[in-house]
C-alpha cells in the first residue's frame, strides 16, 4: 500500500510541476572479455578437455564412451582411441587428461586407479598405478597435469591427495590428507601447473582453489561456498594460462570463473542452458598454447565450446 502511495504521490508532484524529468537509465553492463567463438559435439559425457602445446589440437575424454577423442582447434575430427575394459589402452572412466610439450598424452584412468599415457596419435606407450593408499598407488585418480619439467602430477578424488612423479611413472612425493584445512582436500579434483612451476588444485566439496610449490609447501587458497564472484559450488577443474591466469569452471553455477594467479577475482561467463556460451556442468577448461583461445567441457550439454579473447 505504501508503494501504491508514493506512486501516486510522484504523479501528482510531476502534474504540478508541469514537467517530466527522464528517468536515469542503467549503464549498459560490459561485455564479457571472453566471447564464444564456436562449439562441437556430441560425446557420450565428455569429462576432461586438453590442448596440445605444440599444434592447438584438443583432446576429449569422453568418459562415459570409454575413449580418447581428438580434434582440430575447431573442431574437426582428426581420431580416437580406447574401449572399455583393464587392458592396455583401454580405460574405466578416463576422467583428466593432459598433453606434455613432446605430445604425449597422459590419461588419468579412473576406475582402473592408474595412469596410462600415449603418443599423440594413440599408441599405447605405458602405465603406472594400482588401487591402494601406497606411494604410486591410486584411489580414484582424478586430476592430472603436466609440469614444465614434465613431471606428472595426479589429484586423487577418494584418497584426498595429490602424487607427482617422472614422465615414465616413478614416485617422486606427495602431499595431503582429507580434511579442509590448508593443504588438506575433501574430494580434489582438476591439477594444473603455472609456468613457474606452481600447482593448482580444485577442492570441489570445499569449494575452493588451494596452490602450492612444486613439491607441495601450501602457498594460498581462494574460494568459498555460495554464487558470489570468486565463490564456487563444485569447481571441478583448475587451469592456469601462459600468463599465469587462473580458469576455473564453476560447474554447479554453470560458469567459467578467472583469476590473478594469487586468486583476485577477474571476471566471469556463463549460465545455465544450451545456447551458445550457456552450460550445464562446465566440468573441465583449458586454453590455446597463445593464450587467445578457451575450451569447456559443457558436459551435460554433452558437447566442447570454444571462447575467444575480444580484441
Amino acid at each position: 500500500m505504501k508503494r501504491a502511495i508514493g506512486i501516486i504521490g510522484a504523479l501528482c508532484a510531476v502534474v504540478l510541476l508541469g514537467a517530466c524529468e527522464e528517468s536515469p537509465t542503467e549503464p549498459p553492463k560490459p561485455e564479457p572479455e571472453w566471447a564464444y567463438e564456436g562449439q562441437w559435439g556430441k560425446f557420450g559425457l565428455p569429462h576432461g578437455v586438453a590442448v596440445t602445446p605444440p599444434d592447438g589440437n584438443v583432446y576429449v575424454a569422453d568418459t562415459r564412451s570409454c575413449c580418447i577423442k581428438y580434434f582440430t582447434p575447431t573442431g574437426s575430427f582428426l581420431g580416437m582411441w580406447g574401449s572399455e575394459g583393464t587392458g592396455n589402452g583401454q580405460f574405466d572412466n578416463p576422467l583428466a587428461l593432459a598433453i606434455a610439450a613432446n605430445g604425449n598424452v597422459y590419461v588419468a584412468d579412473s576406475g582402473n586407479d592408474r595412469v596410462q599415457y600415449f603418443s599423440a596419435g594413440g599408441s599405447f606407450l605405458g602405465k603406472w598405478g594400482s588401487r591402494g593408499s601406497g606411494n604410486g598407488q591410486f584411489n580414484c585418480p582424478y586430476g592430472i597435469a603436466i609440469a614444465p619439467n614434465r613431471n606428472v602430477y595426479v589429484t586423487e578424488d577418494v584418497g584426498c591427495r595429490v602424487q607427482y612423479f617422472t614422465p615414465t611413472g616413478s614416485f617422486l612425493g606427495r602431499w595431503g590428507s582429507k580434511g579442509s584445512g590448508d593443504g588438506q582436500f575433501i574430494l580434489p579434483a582438476g591439477a594444473d601447473v603455472a609456468p613457474n612451476g606452481n600447482v593448482y588444485v580444485s577442492d570441489y566439496y570445499t569449494d575452493r582453489i588451494q596452490y602450492f610449490t612444486p613439491a607441495g609447501s601450501y602457498l594460498g587458497k581462494w574460494g568459498s561456498s555460495g554464487t558470489g564472484d570468486g565463490q564456487f559450488d563444485f569447481p571441478l577443474d583448475v587451469a592456469v594460462a601462459p600468463n599465469g591466469t587462473v580458469f576455473v569452471p564453476d560447474a554447479d553455477n554453470d560458469r567459467i570463473q578467472y583469476f590473478t594467479a594469487a586468486g583476485s577475482f577477474q571476471g566471469k561467463w556463463g549460465k545455465d542452458g544450451e545456447g551458445n556460451g550457456e552450460f550445464e556442468t562446465p566440468a573441465s577448461v583449458d586454453m590455446s598454447p597463445d593464450g587467445k583461445r578457451v575450451y569447456v567441457a559443457d558436459q551435460w550439454n554433452f558437447r566442447i565450446q570454444y571462447f575467444k579473447k575480444r580484441d
